[in-house]
């Protein structure tokens, strides 16, 4: 079966302010739908993936009709929903129903049913959960012309009824799924993090491991209760897909697991294979900041990570709880020194309008992120995704958006009461303004430029730095400038939804 695999069309200005949105980009190798389409293809289909970061809208449209596909397969996060059903229409209008659509990612995830109301005929089903297996079953179905009664992780329509059928079980076995079809994308070099966070390109993004066990309230997961935990893959299993991605030419990976330190010891296997197998690559990794401690991250180090993500989130001890954190400040200022000694740079992400904080203890968390003094560090607005705890708590905590366009990390989508919008808009632009206008920390950055990524790096630093201290309210949404927003999700989770913290 003819197999099209889509992401709709996008613009940064979706996103990220126009003014700083160069130094804040990102596209991510998108896992989960790679995943599917490696199962899709072991199976004898045929697959293409259409990725709208690149391409208009219309031009999407023109090389979906030129495949001609029997079965399409949507992705989503939140705030790009109204793209999805924009594309999920066109495509109806051109294919009428001689193609099959199906919609999945974190927003149909969690709004299930609902996706189909909003879509009306536009959309035929949505995936529930993990797709590999679910779009599989789906596919091979409509291919044989039978029902999808019973195919669990579906949701659909059987003429005016919608039919929601069983969930299905996640996968435990992570080693049975062929490695992503990155042969898919492309261009590999388009796919890139943000400015100083990668050494060498191109950059291919892996997980070695699905799922959290940890509560935060902001965090989008498949099994909201947890109650399967993190599913490993075995070293082995993610020793030969790192080999894998060096045969085909990258030379930097990012693993985006919630946290690879997850499993201590499997995180220093991971390490000394790497070493051990002598595999010429540089890689940067996230970790929870109790996690780790100096002879794992000089582990780390020795098998070529240079940079790390430890999730900070605040500077306050009584907001960390707030978001059941599960981390202290000490363990914060520990683990970004421990990465620090062994010279592994560090990226801290911090979040504004938490739950009962207030402007003052805001403005404490940057006093805070300046004294941790990380290499890069992001300032966010907390969101209440759809699926998380806190989206599915609102009215305990705060108020909330009606426009999807919002929910991003960058778009202050929640207002907790004890704060304003207004308040959160400014304190992440002194946040940024503060950090990122030190003397100290510019002659650091300019002493350790040694490439010319680095001096691009660093000329986008600055127009963002230029715009920071010059516009007012850079962070607001205005005329058709969208609120600026990974993985991460974002996986969302990635990823997934996007997502930025440990």
């Amino acid at each position: 079966m003819r197999c099209a695999l889509v992401i709709p069309s996008w613009v940064p200005e979706d996103i990220f302010s126009s003014k700083t949105g160069s130094s804040q980009i990102n596209y991510w190798q998108p896992l989960g739908t790679l995943y599917v389409a490696a199962v899709l293809q072991n199976a004898g289909h045929e697959v293409q993936f259409f990725n709208g970061a690149f391409v208009t809208h219309e031009k999407l449209l023109a090389d979906v009709k030129k495949f001609n596909p029997e079965f399409v397969g949507l992705y989503s996060t939140t705030f790009g929903w109204k793209k999805a059903l924009m594309t999920a229409c066109d495509l109806r209008k051109m294919f009428q129903q001689h193609v099959f659509i199906c919609a999945g990612g974190p927003y149909p995830i969690a709004m299930q049913e609902r996706c189909l109301e909003d879509a009306g005929e536009s959309l035929d089903a949505i995936v529930t959960g993990e797709g590999e297996f679910t779009v599989l079953e789906a596919v091979e179905r409509l291919q044989a012309g039978e029902s999808l009664a019973g195919v669990e992780g579906i949701i659909y329509r059987e003429g005016e009824t919608v039919v929601k059928n069983p969930s299905r079980p996640l996968i435990n076995d992570l080693d049975s799924l062929p490695f992503p079809a990155r042969d898919l994308l492309g261009d590999a070099n388009l796919y890139v993090p943000p400015p100083a966070t990668y050494r060498r390109k191109p950059v291919a993004v892996l997980m070695t491991s699905r799922g959290c066990n940890r509560r935060c309230i902001y965090c989008f997961q498949i099994d909201k209760e947890r109650k399967s935990g993190i599913r490993y893959r075995s070293v082995g299993n993610v020793m030969e897909e790192i080999e894998h991605c060096i045969s085909q030419g990258y030379r930097e990976i990012k693993f985006i697991d919630d946290t690879l330190a997850a499993d201590y010891n499997r995180a220093m296997q991971i390490a000394s294979e790497i070493k051990a197998r002598g595999l010429d690559f540089a890689w940067f990794a996230s970790a929870c900041v109790n996690q780790v401690d100096k002879p794992l991250l000089k582990a780390f180090r020795d098998a070529g990570c240079w940079a790390i993500l430890l999730g900070a989130e605040s500077g306050v001890q009584k907001n960390l709880n707030a978001i059941r954190k599960g981390t202290t400040t000490e363990q914060i200022q520990r683990a970004v020194k421990a990465a620090k000694d062994v010279g592994i740079r560090v990226s801290t992400p911090f979040l504004f309008g938490i739950p009962g904080e207030t402007f003052e203890e805001g403005l404490r968390t940057i006093d805070f992120a300046i004294g941790l003094n990380p290499d890069i560090a992001n300032f966010h607005a907390i969101t209440p995704f759809p699926g998380t705890y806190l989206y599915e708590n609102l009215e305990r905590y705060g108020t909330v958006s009606d426009e999807l366009t919002d929910f991003t990390y960058q778009g202050a989508a929640f207002i907790p009461y004890t704060m304003t919008r207004e308040e959160i808009v400014q304190l992440r632009q002194t946040a940024f303004k503060r950090f990122y206008s030190r003397p100290s920390f510019i002659l650091k950055k300019l002493l350790e430029m040694r490439s010319i990524n680095d001096l691009r790096a660093a000329a986008k630093g600055l127009r963002s730095l230029f715009w920071l201290w010059t516009k007012r309210g850079l962070f607001k949404k205005s005329g058709g400038e969208g609120l600026n927003n990974r993985l991460t999700t974002g996986d969302i989770r990635v990823s997934a939804q996007d997502t930025i913290s440990h």
